[in-house]
């Protein structure tokens, strides 16, 4: 006999038959599932019909308008008659009237909500606890960003000295009501005496540049405009700093058109955006973007070009010790990584994934750019970043999901670890070649 039968027949009567009912509806399909099955098996039936009653007797949306807007691409014709919407909303009262409407709704329904009071209090816990940004020393003068916990944007405030008594330098939730103005970047020149700062205003990668007096906390006259994806280097002397920008758009399409034909310029304190000294372009190449920093000894300017957001990059170098001297080519062909680290005299120090998927640490001889010398070989572990400070590299590596760092000599000999407090995410290890904090 079988076993199973065997046993079935041990159960009385009634159990099996209750058993057999649960069997019987678990295979049945559901009211709901026939429903669907129905639907699927009838090509001409648009599910959305039982939807959109549904939602609109919950909801009551407004109508969108529609535009006869239509696009050739290439011989194909696509309609978009929603384009209306893509003006900008503190432009347009039409896109901000349907933003107020589509929040009214969805406010309505948020409010509502029984739970809602209950997480925004426990998220409100959750998130207040005072965050600190990596601190940068220039001069005497400590630079850093703080939030108390529950601020929109987090507070720049410099000090004086590891003992000193920090100082509000720039607070951007003052900036406007609604939290749309934003403190984006922002580099101190050398011995902290001024900060070039940009300000993002609604989410736009645009930026609008500002020089503060760190002393006074006066702004300078000096203002510049669209510039986007750029960095902000300051030369030696802190006199002016190098930065790229893009030509400045047709009103009409400011947040529309491409990105094309950024260039490096060089902007002298106190001088009009218009008198800057163009210092590199690449005409014949109007989709390449470009880096700049000046080495720690203020000899060179390190142009990193790049083309999209790979991390492959052409590396271009021009000595800043001599009056106008040519940009010089050093990486060619946007194949691998090459970030520049420091320069020692002529030799420069790239982090790089050249022949080596997880990086590691090169030096290359500008009176000699063939030969390319490692100086931290690859390891194991996938190497982060590399940081000069005085006469050590600070290498930081991901090591079983946790983060390790180790100190080299410039001749990428090991002389320690640097011991974290715990299992966890670190980030910075960078500093001065001439300073050892």
């Amino acid at each position: 006999m079988n076993s199973r039968l065997f046993c079935f027949s041990k159960f009385p009567l009634l159990i099996f038959a209750i058993l057999l009912l649960f069997f019987l509806a678990a295979c049945s399909p559901s009211a709901e599932e026939t429903v669907e099955s129905e639907v699927q098996a009838d090509t001409e039936v648009d599910v959305r019909v039982a939807v959109e009653p549904v939602l609109s007797s919950i909801w009551s949306y407004p109508q969108t308008e529609t535009v006869d807007v239509v696009d050739d691409y290439h011989g194909e014709m696509v309609a978009d008659p929603y384009r209306w919407l893509e003006d900008d909303v503190r432009e347009s009262e039409d896109v901000a009237a349907w933003v107020t409407a589509q929040n009214e709704v969805t406010d309505g329904y948020l409010n509502e909500l029984d739970m809602r009071p209950y997480f925004t209090e426990r998220l409100g816990e959750l998130w207040n606890y005072e965050r600190v940004g990596l601190p940068v020393k220039r001069g005497d003068l400590y630079f850093f960003s703080r939030n108390n916990g529950l601020q929109n944007q987090s507070v720049l405030y410099v000090q004086e000295g590891l003992d000193g008594l920090p100082r509000v330098l720039i607070d951007p939730n003052e900036w406007s009501e609604d939290g749309t103005i934003s403190l984006a970047q922002w580099v101190p020149g050398p011995e902290g005496k001024y900060l070039a700062y940009g300000i993002q205003d609604g989410g736009s990668d645009w930026r609008t540049w500002r020089i503060l007096d760190v002393a006074t906390g006066e702004l300078l006259e000096d203002e510049l405009n669209w510039l986007k994806f750029t960095s902000v280097a300051w030369d030696e002397a802190g006199e002016g700093f190098y930065y790229s920008r893009y030509p400045a758009p047709e009103t009409e399409d400011k947040f529309q058109s491409l990105n094309l034909n950024q260039k490096v310029f060089y902007h002298a304190l106190g001088s009009s955006q218009d008198d800057n000294v163009l210092i590199y372009e690449r005409p014949d190449q109007p989709e390449w973007g470009f880096f700049s920093s000046v080495s720690d000894d203020g000899r060179f300017l390190v142009i990193t070009m790049f083309v999209g957001t790979d991390n492959r990059y052409q590396v271009a170098y021009k000595d800043l010790t001599v009056e106008d001297s040519d940009v010089q080519m050093l990486i060619e062909g946007f194949e691998h990584d090459y970030t520049f680290v420091a320069n020692q005299q002529r030799t420069f120090y790239f982090y790089s994934n050249d022949g080596a998927p997880k990086y590691q640490l090169i030096s290359i001889d500008l009176d000699n750019p063939t030969e390319r010398k490692v100086i931290i070989a690859e390891s194991e572990h996938a190497m982060q970043g590399v940081g000069r400070i005085a006469d050590h590299f600070i290498a930081s590596y991901l090591a079983d999901a946790k983060s390790q760092a180790q100190v080299f000599d410039l001749q990428g000999e090991v002389v320690r670890e640097v011991e974290l407090p715990g299992i966890g995410s670190a980030v910075g290890f960078s500093g001065n070649s001439d300073e050892s904090e």
